[in-house]
């Protein structure tokens, strides 16, 4: 069973950092291709970045590449993502998911970037 909680969302001024977690209270974390995903109100939910169960394939969308940073602890059970410089329009939804033979999605924690 996957049960995935994020945390570290909040409100930070153009050109801060935060860094978010995303947690399973499951065993089997390291068996799953882990994903960060954000929604913006109004918009379709879309696609950050990525990472592979051994964490030693990642991949990003253009719009964060440079800026955001994935990784994962396999023995904490925790992928994290490190946004730095952030920009107004990363204001949004940020979701992680566990992806084996099901997708699993976590509730979700807001990141407000003001200008």
């Amino acid at each position: 069973q996957v049960q995935l909680v994020e945390s570290g969302g909040g409100l930070v001024q153009a050109g801060g950092s935060l860094r978010l977690s995303c947690a399973d209270a499951g065993r089997t974390f390291s068996s799953y291709f882990m994903g960060w995903f954000r929604q913006a109100p109004g918009k379709e939910r879309e696609f950050v970045a990525s990472i592979s169960r051994s964490g030693g394939l990642v991949y990003y969308a253009d719009s964060v590449k440079g800026r955001f940073t994935i990784s994962r602890d396999n023995a904490k059970n925790t992928v994290y993502l490190q946004m730095n410089s952030l920009k107004p329009e990363d204001t949004a939804v940020y979701y992680c998911k566990a992806s084996r033979y099901f997708d699993y999605w976590g509730q979700g924690t807001q990141v407000t970037v003001s200008s």
